[in-house]
């Protein structure tokens, strides 16, 4: 087992998504400013201020660690590993948050050289916290947290997100969608990745896939299955990397067969528009 890390660094992750929580409901259903990144990629007010002060908390108290967040990253930075980075996204599912749907969170991970080591995930309007650290376990609000003992398809609750380009991409994505439907209990769709990892942790999904995430989509998340005893890979079964933009995770049983539909789609799928 690993040696324990400070105790500062769980510390100052909940610490910072419970700030972000408090900033996220003084104003939630009220009045927000809400622009677009994108065509559908919204951004508030709420996610710069909770990120900028996030940002003066690591320079006070880490001055020799980055920081790789959603509203203030560079492009070159989010393909960086720096030796210690904090990975942060100050409102996981801003597009809920934005519409008054209480479906939203803030995530948080610290990586060095690369790797998750602490994580922590605080959703408000549930007032649930979940966290991990390496080799020491997961929690949700406390307690620890394991994954769930379905080892069909067929008997599982999966969840999963669609990319912001997926007006472009809806054939590939939908199609996929369907075939999950066809072998599994039921498939949701929450609008948080952060969330969706969570509760494979918490053994509330079997298992999570999403394809063109990033870091801070699911950094602290993929720690938290680990450690809750699940098994994270990007979609064709490699080892796990935050910055690859794509993820499975499962309790671990399903796992190979979550992994083995997605090829199989997506080879039939690509191969059949190839020749079209």
């Amino acid at each position: 087992m690993p040696e324990p890390l400070p105790p500062l660094y769980l510390a100052t992750a909940i610490e910072a998504v419970i700030r972000a929580g408090d900033v996220q409901m003084a104003h939630f259903g009220g009045d927000m400013q809400v622009d677009k990144k994108g065509a559908i990629d919204l951004v508030t007010n709420i996610d710069i201020e909770v990120e900028r002060s996030f940002r003066a908390m690591i320079a006070e108290r880490f001055p020799d660690h980055e920081v790789l967040g959603e509203e203030f990253a560079q492009a070159a930075e989010h393909d960086e590993i720096p030796r210690f980075c904090w990975v942060f996204d100050p409102v996981d599912g801003t597009t809920n948050y934005a519409h008054g749907l209480p479906i939203f969170c803030s995530s948080l991970a610290l990586e060095i050289d690369g790797a998750p080591v602490v994580g922590a995930i605080y959703d408000p309007t549930r007032r649930e916290l979940f966290s991990a650290e390496r080799g020491q376990g997961a929690w949700l609000n406390g307690k620890p947290l394991r994954v769930s003992t379905p080892d069909a398809l067929i008997d599982s609750l999966l969840v999963t997100g669609f990319p912001y380009s997926v007006q472009q991409e809806s054939g590939e994505l939908v199609g996929l969608f369907a075939e999950f439907l066809r072998s599994s209990r039921a498939v949701r769709r929450l609008g948080s990745a952060a969330l969706d990892l969570c509760y494979v942790a918490a053994g509330r999904f079997e298992a999570f896939w999403e394809q063109k995430l990033n870091p801070w989509d699911v950094s602290a998340g993929a720690l938290i299955v680990e450690e809750a005893g699940g098994r994270v890979t990007d979609s064709t079964g490699a080892p796990f990397r935050s910055r690859t933009g794509s993820i499975v995770a499962s309790n671990g049983r399903i796992h190979d067969a979550v992994v083995d539909t997605i090829r199989a789609f997506l080879q039939h799928f690509r191969s059949r528009n190839w020749t079209d």
